[in-house]
């Protein structure tokens, strides 16, 4: 599946029923590979995508209505009228790939356990997940993914990378077999991966030497605003922390704006607009605001991560370090087909609390940093308060 933000109601879609709001940018994509992508640019804005063109929506559906009284394949309508629409994040998906997308959202999801993300053209693995078909391979963060089942993936969009570890073409799923071609250093390999059902703890927290707390978020699916909230309270008083979302795919926008909460006494956190209504969306009031705070971001933060790191920017809560974020801040909305197949298509986008636009950008951090990053949020925090350590 595409990477995409979008608007969608649990498990089913029903007409004038209240909408979550999801951006989930390629969140499908990458749960169900284990691979959270990063960008398909140079990470410059002039050579960025084009904001995705909204008002379509009549024409997919319309298609959709005219085969199904046809009797032809409502989806395959539906699909061709989105490729010639423009909106370069829409898609159509089935009924089960439309639920494999929701359970996606509890943490659950058909892969091999790898996240990777697009360097200099070439994919990388930057992480394997423990007990995962990637990690039995022997696969390692640092490997360089060259091709899958044999078609090349360099100079690719990793949401292209991504569709075809899934094996979505084929219709593959858990059990089924995927062949990597793989690289690292002057080792060239191929290993044969078998996809699983599997599940991921989306927060991950542990304390370095310096007595940094750092608190690594992968996704933003259900329960992880809370998550969130809970390492802030339980790590050491006085202590710095960092908040890593490099190589977060985004997710549920409604759990960003809990884990926002968590640094934030309420007020703004993002605008968005759907078909022209301006909206907003506010922090909880009591959140820590005292803590000395780094968010560290990526190439591969997207979606509801550039929409969380946005905030704490933007209000001056958080001093980002890294480098320039994926640029993804478009809005879907699900609508269901005669055949129960769902189309998500562009409504509109988001801005931060200053009024910043994402889609297309990205958000530029306050200190440059790659492979270093880490050390240097530590380095920032040492500066902005004092550290238990």
């Amino acid at each position: 599946m595409s990477g995409r933000a979008l608007f969608c109601q649990s498990r089913r879609i029903g007409r004038g029923a209240a909408l979550t709001v999801v951006f989930a940018s390629v969140l499908v994509a990458g749960a169900a590979t284990g691979s959270l992508p990063g960008t398909d640019r140079d990470g410059t804005a002039d050579n960025a995508p084009q904001a995705a063109p909204v008002g379509h929506h009549a024409d997919v559906t319309r298609a959709a209505e005219e085969a199904a009284a046809d009797g032809t394949s409502p989806m395959e309508a539906a699909q061709r009228a989105v490729s010639r629409s423009g909106d370069r994040w829409a898609a159509v998906y089935s009924p089960g790939e439309y639920e494999e997308f929701e359970e996606s959202l509890d943490g659950r999801y058909t892969g091999v356990g790898l996240w990777a993300r697009e360097r200099d053209g070439r994919i990388e693995v930057t992480k394997v997940g423990s007990d995962t078909p990637a990690a039995e391979a022997g696969i390692r963060a640092g490997d360089r993914l060259r091709s899958v089942d044999g078609e090349r993936v360099d100079g690719r969009p990793v949401t292209e990378v991504v569709s075809l570890l899934r094996g979505d073409r084929t219709g593959d799923s858990a059990g089924t077999t995927v062949r990597l071609g793989l690289e690292r250093g002057p080792r060239a390999w191929s290993e044969t991966v078998r996809r699983a059902r599997l599940s991921r703890d989306t927060v991950t927290v542990r304390t370095r030497d310096s007595g940094v707390t750092v608190v690594e978020v992968a996704a933003f699916t259900r329960g992880t605003g809370d998550e969130v909230r809970i390492a802030v309270r339980r790590a050491p008083a006085g202590s710095g922390i960092v908040l890593d979302l490099r190589g977060n795919s985004g997710g549920l926008v409604a759990e960003a704006v809990t884990a926002a909460s968590a640094f934030l006494d309420g007020g703004l956190v993002a605008t968005y607009d759907v078909d022209g209504e301006q909206r907003a969306l506010h922090a909880e009031p009591g959140g820590d605001t005292t803590r000395p705070l780094v968010a560290l971001v990526d190439g591969g933060t997207m979606s509801a991560a550039e929409l969380l790191t946005g905030a704490l920017q933007d209000r001056g809560r958080a001093v980002v370090v890294g480098s320039r974020t994926f640029g993804k801040g478009s809005v879907q909305m699900p609508t269901e087909l005669p055949d129960g197949s769902v189309a998500e298509l562009t409504v509109g986008h988001y801005r931060t609390p200053s009024g910043r636009g994402v889609d297309g950008h990205g958000l530029t951090p306050d200190l440059e940093a790659d492979a270093d990053a880490l050390r240097r949020a530590e380095t920032v925090l040492s500066g902005l308060g004092p550290q238990d350590g």
